[in-house]
């Protein structure tokens, strides 16, 4: 099976931001273990969806049909809702700070915002 990979639209803008924010997590992750590691299988929580957003954009890429491509997406919007979840209860159970938290919801926001709007459009074309 040869690999496509000049189709893949690595530039793309719901790509670049979800592989940043992937970035982020594990950064959070590493810092938040070396500043307490009884909260590792909350902050795993966090690692697995935050992460898992850019993956299935990243898959939703070289999707082979449109309703593959659709369902990646909403898959992504699934994960960034969780995160979304862990990043607050992170923060209400003072794991996190409120800049922190504010920073990181932002993104998560911004990232809901855009994968809500390509699901939108590509299910209308």
């Amino acid at each position: 099976m040869k690999v496509l990979e000049p189709l893949v639209n690595y530039s793309s803008i719901l790509y670049q931001k979800a592989f940043g924010f992937s970035i982020r997590i594990v950064k959070l992750y590493k810092h938040l273990l070396q500043k307490d590691k009884s909260y590792e299988p909350l902050y795993k929580q966090l690692l697995r969806s935050g992460t898992s957003i850019g993956a299935n954009v990243s898959e939703a890429q070289s999707a082979p049909t449109k309703k593959d491509f659709i369902n990646k997406l909403s898959i992504s919007l699934k994960e960034s809702r969780e995160t979304e979840y862990w990043i607050r209860l992170l923060k209400e159970t003072e794991i996190i700070n409120q800049q922190e938290h504010d920073s990181l919801i932002k993104d998560c926001d911004e990232l809901e915002r855009l994968l809500t709007s390509s699901i939108k459009t590509a299910r209308e074309n």
